[in-house]
């Protein structure tokens, strides 16, 4: 198993747009295959060195990592959205076993 973990952090972090941000991270859900777990959490302390917004997801391996880095529904919808509004992000990936 894999685990995926992106941080964002948003141009524009007002409530509500960081609201959208999360809720459009946790469309994914049931919509791509690969995702076996989804889990989006929002910063509440706000601190100069916080990130917005924390997508984790797990996948079965690495294929299906390269899979879900492709698949249309997080391509076109996901990342299209998240580049438009995020500052800068982090990712990581790990190998759970």
């Amino acid at each position: 198993m894999i685990k995926h973990i992106v941080c964002f952090k948003l141009s524009d972090n007002s409530p509500a747009e960081v609201q959208k941000a999360a809720d459009i991270l946790r469309s994914m859900e049931g919509k791509v295959p690969q995702i076996r777990d989804i889990e989006v959490g929002c910063d509440f302390l706000h601190s100069p060195r916080s990130f917005d917004i924390i997508l984790q997801v797990v996948l079965d391996d690495a294929a299906s990592l390269d899979d879900y880095q492709n698949d249309p529904y997080h391509c076109e919808v996901v990342k299209t959205h998240m580049h438009a509004v995020a500052e800068r992000s982090v990712a990581l990936d790990y190998n759970l076993d």
